[in-house]
């Protein structure tokens, strides 16, 4: 008899440790429990130690927390007839534990695929310069849409953030050239510029020696003085008597 009831006591104590591990739930900060009763959503609770009827209650975990979800490479042709590839990363959060749990299937995939279909749809509007020099515009873009759609889920989403742009080897090689061009245009209008404004400063200095003849001979005299400064050999140069005549004259007066 005794072994009978010891035959029958073990068996009962491991259902019963099981059935209250069952009812037993422990839910950390960060977490929500969805509670269905008999398929009848009743309630969410936690964090901490929440009691469940057991097969009768039903729990889903929800994570708060925000979520890091990468976009796979679109191809997308633009606006101006580019075909390129195109990846983005997407940081989302729950903040409707119920909604994520009963309005959708799997909140993850339905937003993985609402980020893929949208990212072909702004970039395909968009011309390649403005992919490639308006990514905040379109980060934002991008960000409203996504975040309109999810939102019946119960799902924020915070950012959105183009990763890289892939172009073709042509196209890569046409952009180099421009780029090339480009530069070059740049210099040849510094460089022109650059003379203009060394032609206006001389045709500024004729005028003021035009009027002060006594500057023409002080700049031919430096002019000598930096050659003999140069060269170690004698230089012999003719100075017209007219270039002195100046100096002369104020020489004679008394």
């Amino acid at each position: 008899m005794a072994q009978l009831f010891g035959g029958f006591l073990l068996p009962l104590l491991v259902f019963l440790v099981l059935l209250f591990a069952s009812a037993v739930k422990v839910l950390r900060e960060y977490e929500r429990a969805v509670i269905f009763r008999l398929g009848r959503l009743i309630a969410v609770k936690g964090p901490g130690l929440i009691l469940l009827i057991p097969f009768v209650d039903k729990m889903v975990r929800v994570s708060l927390r925000t979520e890091t979800l990468d976009v796979p490479p679109q191809d997308v042709i633009t606006r101006d007839n580019v075909s390129v590839k195109v990846n983005a990363v997407i940081f989302f959060r729950v903040i409707d534990a119920p909604k994520a749990v009963v309005e959708v299937a799997n909140y993850l995939y339905a937003t993985s695929q609402i980020a893929q279909t949208t990212l072909r749809s702004v970039c395909g509007q968009a011309d390649l310069d403005e992919i490639l020099s308006e990514r905040e515009k379109l980060n934002q873009n991008l960000q409203k849409i996504i975040d309109q759609q999810t939102e019946p889920w119960g799902v924020k989403v915070g950012v959105v953030e183009i990763k890289a742009v892939d172009l073709p080897q042509e196209m890569q090689r046409a952009i180099a050239r421009q780029a090339e061009a480009e530069r070059e245009r740049r210099a040849k209008v510094i460089n022109a510029d650059g003379e203009f404004q060394a032609a206006q400063r001389l045709a500024d200095a004729a005028k003021i020696i035009a009027t002060e003849p006594a500057a023409l001979q002080l700049r031919y005299l430096q002019t000598l003085a930096e050659i003999a400064t140069e060269n170690n050999s004698t230089t012999i140069f003719p100075v017209p008597i007219d270039l002195l005549k100046a100096f002369m004259g104020k020489m004679s007066t008394p």
